[in-house]
Formats: C-alpha cells, sequence, structure tokens
C-alpha cells in the first residue's frame, strides 16, 4: 500500500510541477538530467510546419536555433585534412574590359639588356613604362606558411597598322606583361604583334605565374604591361585588353586573371571532447 501511495504523490508531483529531474531534486528543464545519458534508439525532433517527425541523416547534427525555436538536423561540413598535403584553399577570378592604349610616345627606352632588367622579384615601380589593368588589381587571401599560389592571366593584344604603306610588311611592336604580387614581379611573358596582311591584328596573351610560401595575410596581386620597342613605321597604337579597331569588340578584347591558392593547412577549429 506503500508502494502505491508513494507513486501517486510522486505521478502528482510530476503533473504540477511538469519538470522531471533525474539525479536532482531541483530540474531546470522539463526533464533535467544530471549523470549520464545513455540512448539506446534514436532522436527524433517535431517539424512545426507539417508536425512530421524528423530522425535526421547519417552524420548530420541537432543543431540549437536559439531560444523559443525548436532545434534543427544539420550537416557539419569539415574537411578531412591529411598531413603535408596541399589543398585548394583560395580561388577566385577577375576581369577587365578597359584595358590600357599605348601610343608610341609611351614607349621606354631601356638603358640596359630586357634579360637585366626584367628579374624575379623586380618592383614594379622601377620598370619604366609598365601600366597596370586596374580591374585585375585584386587582393587574396594565405592561411598557411606552406603555399603554391598559381595566377593564370589572358588578355588580347592589337595593333592599328592600317596605313602601313605597301613595303612595311616588316613593322612590328615589342610588349611586355608581368604579374606582381606586393608590387614584386612573379611572373613575365615578352612578345611581339608584326603587320600582316590585316591593317589591325591581334593575338591572344596567356601566361601562368606561380610563387611559392607567401606570407600568411592578405597579399595584392596586379598585372601590368608595357610598350617596349618599335620596329619599322612608327607612330603606331597598341591595345592591351581594350580594341584600336571596332573589328573586335571589348567582350572579346576583354582580360580575365584565375588565382588558385594550394596550401598546407595549419589552423584548425579545435574539437573539445569532455
Amino acid at each position: 500500500m506503500k508502494k502505491i501511495l508513494s507513486t501517486l504523490f510522486l505521478a502528482s508531483g510530476l503533473l504540477l510541477s511538469a519538470q522531471v529531474g533525474i539525479n536532482t531534486d531541483s530540474p531546470k528543464a522539463k526533464i533535467d538530467v544530471n549523470g549520464d545519458l545513455n540512448l539506446r534508439q534514436k532522436i527524433v525532433v517535431l517539424n512545426t510546419t507539417d508536425n512530421s517527425l524528423s530522425q535526421g541523416n547519417n552524420d548530420q547534427l541537432l543543431v540549437s536555433q536559439g531560444e523559443g525555436f525548436a532545434p534543427i538536423w544539420k550537416t557539419l561540413r569539415i574537411p578531412e585534412y591529411e598531413t603535408n598535403k596541399f589543398y585548394l584553399i583560395f580561388n577566385n577570378s577577375f576581369s577587365d574590359k578597359d584595358g590600357i592604349l599605348f601610343a608610341s610616345s609611351d614607349e621606354v627606352s631601356l638603358t640596359t639588356s630586357k634579360a637585366a632588367t626584367f628579374v624575379k622579384g623586380a618592383d614594379l615601380s622601377s620598370l619604366k613604362g609598365f601600366k597596370k589593368i586596374n580591374g585585375l588589381s585584386q587582393d587574396i587571401s594565405v592561411f598557411s606558411t606552406e603555399s603554391k599560389a598559381y595566377f593564370q592571366f589572358e588578355t588580347v593584344v592589337q595593333a592599328d597598322f592600317s596605313t602601313l604603306s605597301a613595303n612595311a610588311d616588316d613593322t612590328s611592336i615589342d610588349y611586355a606583361c608581368g604579374i606582381f604580387v606586393d608590387n614584386k614581379l612573379i611572373n613575365l611573358r615578352q612578345r611581339n604583334l608584326k603587320a600582316v596582311n590585316s591593317s589591325f591584328p591581334f593575338l591572344t596573351h596567356n601566361q601562368i605565374g606561380i610563387v611559392e610560401n607567401l606570407p600568411k595575410g592578405i597579399h595584392k596581386v596586379d598585372v601590368a604591361c608595357s610598350r617596349l620597342a618599335s620596329y619599322g613605321e612608327s607612330f603606331r597604337k597598341l591595345s592591351v585588353g581594350t580594341n584600336t579597331s571596332s573589328n573586335i569588340n571589348d567582350f572579346i578584347a576583354q582580360s580575365s586573371l584565375k588565382v588558385d591558392v594550394y596550401e598546407v593547412p595549419q589552423v584548425f577549429n579545435p574539437i573539445i571532447v569532455n
């Protein structure tokens, strides 16, 4: 009889308080467990939209939405990194339709050979006649001291040879384009655009630059080009990333830069297990 009365009093207390305490006399929630909790079956969450029960999917976590809102199942997307392996951490691409237009007066006079002038690490400010392609000047992020950054630059270069004399096939223009990180030259390509049968010849210019182990942080990337020398008839216009004639438009002539930064990850969010 005593056991029956005790059970009735306990049930009455639970109904009145609407709280259940396990191993505690002062529960602070509808179910308050002071100790270990072992679940042998499943956890389900009520979907208040359609009153359905959701068990979640494999590898999902139950995430709080804050006070007054039911928790939801979410997939925690944390990649598993292997030691000493590179992973693509930063990726972006940029474009520019304004380009650069070079007149013959923009041509530089090099007092030393080009090979002596264009060396890796040369400062942009020390290279004469270089103009930036403004839309390709961007910031990139590096998070590890072990990294490899790849830069792929593409543009169209065009010349105006529309009024050449009949025997001026030897007319051409030298130019160069460089990729710079923090104003330091990491890659350069020099080419020559030659007068051919077309009055407004153009070519597609491609180059790839690579730099390793940049310091962690934000870095500035620039692409800049220069008009180096003319041969044959002078006073010809040269354009990079834009046009000198309507036979191509700004969509065709535009410049683009793709940046990929591969890193050996060094910063991880700690997983705390009590």
